[in-house]
């Protein structure tokens, strides 16, 4: 019996410790993020280069790789287009590239863009300023999912503290389609890079010929090539025959240095008979920031207000933007919920022309330079 009893409470101590260590692996594991530790720094190591070229006659443009569909392939119909070709191989099949400029490639990534986040666009700001901090690099061409590549691209354009020319690209088709479209993007990236006339743009999205600013350009077609565009504001310059042809000016540029930390935002778009819950969660979650997208110029309904009163009451930062594509958060109502009553309340006005999801990176890199100091906040979203 003694025999027994000792047997049994060895295996329930066993089992205990079994628990215990799954529990510990388990916290662990789900402790694990922002964006998985910047997906395990880049797989334990620096990113992947390659040369391309040596011609000292040329300049050097490093492209650096982030996958998506510009890198994907579709295997099968039922598995779909998954990220299958480097960076090496996409410069392969640009033909023509090697009689611009040598490539210096970087495989800083490959993943869907939809699993993007701003830890990972903050190392990639980080890396890009490195890479041309080399005087023989004339400028960087990001491959990057077309799903964020608008945001992904105003976060570095806002952080990046270099001056020369940095443009994001991609496909709508992926590399195994009849029709793929990424390799002329590539092609036009790198002459845009190469020219004189494309000069001080910041960071650019270019695809199907087309130059956009990253503050104002956005993604409006969910399949057709020309997908990205930016209403009144207007494309910054097409490409045609290698020539750069440039229509517009960029506005001031807007620099905030990358925080070591960067704060927990929610973004919530309001709707009719939206309750406020989203916004008392997040808030009780350990939001530190809250980015509403507003109805009209800007407007929601009295359940919204009072929970975005209930947030500015707990010391969480609240900027209004607006679901409407053009025209901008506009302070003209003076109703419960209207956007001069909000703004009246302590939220930050969304600057003309930016977007909500481009609001939230703003935020997060205000919060986390300056903390929830309400005068560098407006400051910082004044126009």
């Amino acid at each position: 019996m003694l025999k027994s009893t000792s047997s049994a409470a060895r295996f329930v101590c066993s089992l205990f410790v079994l628990v215990l260590a799954t529990l510990v692996f388990s916290a662990g594991h789900a402790a694990e993020t922002p964006a998985e530790r910047v997906l395990h720094k880049l797989e334990n190591s620096s990113p992947k280069t390659t040369t391309v070229g040596s011609n000292p006659e040329l300049p050097t443009v490093a492209i650096i790789s982030t996958g998506e569909t510009i890198a994907e392939k579709t295997k099968s119909a039922k598995k779909g287009a998954v990220p299958s070709v480097s960076g090496s191989e996409l410069v392969a099949a640009v033909k023509g590239l090697d009689k611009i400029a040598n490539i210096k490639v970087v495989n800083f990534c490959n993943i869907d863009s939809s699993q993007m986040e701003p830890e990972i666009w903050a190392e990639l700001s980080k890396t890009v300023d490195r890479i041309l901090k080399d005087p023989g690099i004339k400028g960087a061409v990001i491959t990057h999912g077309t799903d964020t590549m608008a945001i992904g691209a105003y976060m570095l354009d806002i952080t990046l503290n270099t001056d020369k020319p940095v443009v994001f690209t991609g496909a709508m088709n992926d590399a195994s389609s009849l029709d793929p479209d990424g390799p002329a993007n590539i092609l036009h990236a790198v002459q845009q890079v190469c020219s004189e006339k494309a000069k001080n743009w910041g960071v650019t999205v270019t695809l199907n010929r087309y130059v956009s600013s990253a503050k104002t350009v956005r993604k409006t077609h969910t399949t057709n090539p020309q997908t990205f565009k930016c209403g009144p504001a207007g494309y910054l310059g097409y490409i045609f025959n290698g020539r750069v042809i440039r229509y517009n000016e960029r506005g001031p540029r807007r620099h905030i240095p990358l925080p070591d930390n960067l704060p927990r935002v929610a973004y919530i778009a309001t709707y009719s008979g939206a309750s406020g819950e989203l916004i008392r969660s997040a808030v009780d979650n350990g939001a530190k920031g809250l980015v509403v997208d507003g109805l009209g110029a800007g407007n929601v309904n009295a359940a919204t207000y009072q929970a975005v009163k209930y947030a500015l009451a707990q010391g969480v930062a609240v900027v209004i933007s607006t679901r409407v594509y053009h025209g901008g958060f506009q302070p003209i109502y003076g109703d419960r919920g209207g956007g001069r009553t909000l703004v009246h309340q302590g939220c930050l006005k969304a600057p003309v022309r930016l977007t909500g999801p481009k609001c939230r990176i703003l935020l997060m890199l205000a919060l986390g330079n300056y903390g929830n100091d309400s005068e560098k906040l407006s400051r910082v979203f004044a126009r």
